[in-house]
């Protein structure tokens, strides 16, 4: 088989959200080495480092010395151009389903550009709605429909060897459609849109939230490029330049 460039599997973080067992952590970082895979991301783990985790990652404690602890997902998601999140249920949060082939694809075709992430939610809550809202596509695992629930490691497997055979069987990628904004960049839209639509009064000030969820929907469907984002920050600029201006206007008027 030809092999592609080693860089492409450096370029793909598997995160691990909000772990409940420390095992777990051990044993998807072994499935992870078994498949090239060594950007190990932990977002807000309930228990690490662990020696059930050394234990579980056998020969893999070298992922678990240099895996990247985060506080926030986002915080994981810094610098990446795409985050496919793995869950069985949630379809309506992210529009695009794919299976493990397809994800595989996605990810090494957007590697060549920068880092991209395959989240994992928790063992067993899995990932929460505004975990997924943080993501661009869903991958799902075509399991046993009467017996969906995967352990964490196995499905990091699963997918990592989606990933791995991808890479050998491919000697060259296309390109990546666009030049896409990174998380991080996202984040700060997002951040940008939630203060203006909150000074034009638009924002149930009770819940916030539920429209920034659906909001975030709109924008994951389309995939927004760097260039794109910077033009909706202008006019959010704009916006929020004319909402103080007559706000001055009024209470000028008034004295």
């Amino acid at each position: 088989m030809a092999q592609s460039d080693p860089k492409l599997l450096a370029n793909i973080r598997i995160v691990l959200a909000r772990t409940s067992h420390p095992g777990n952590i051990g044993a998807a970082a072994r499935a992870m080495k078994t498949m090239g895979l060594s950007q190990l991301y932990l977002v807000n783990p309930a228990v690490f480092p662990n020696s059930q985790a050394d234990a579980m990652a056998a020969s893999a404690g070298d992922l678990l010395a240099q895996a990247q602890v985060c506080a926030t997902l986002a915080e994981a998601l810094a610098g990446t151009t795409l985050a496919l999140g793995v869950s069985a249920r949630r379809r309506d949060i992210v529009a695009d389903v794919l299976t493990p082939p397809e994800a595989a694809i996605r990810l090494l075709t957007e590697a060549q550009a920068g880092p991209v992430a395959l989240v994992f939610g928790n063992e067993t809550s899995g990932m929460s709605n505004e975990e997924l809202g943080l993501c661009q596509g869903l991958v799902t695992i075509a399991a046993n429909p009467d017996y969906t629930s995967l352990n964490l490691a196995a499905a990091v497997q699963v997918l990592g060897y989606e990933i791995r055979q991808a890479w050998l069987g491919t000697a060259s990628w296309p390109q990546p459609e666009m030049d896409a904004a990174t998380g991080d960049e996202l984040e700060r839209f997002y951040g940008h849109l939630e203060a203006t639509l909150a000074e034009l009064e638009f924002l149930n000030p009770g819940s916030p939230s539920k429209l920034m969820l659906k909001l975030r929907r709109l924008f994951a469907r389309t995939r927004l490029a760097k260039e794109e984002v910077n033009i909706l920050r202008g006019i959010l600029t704009a916006a929020q330049g004319a909402q103080r201006a007559a706000v001055k206007a009024r209470n000028h008027d008034d004295e």
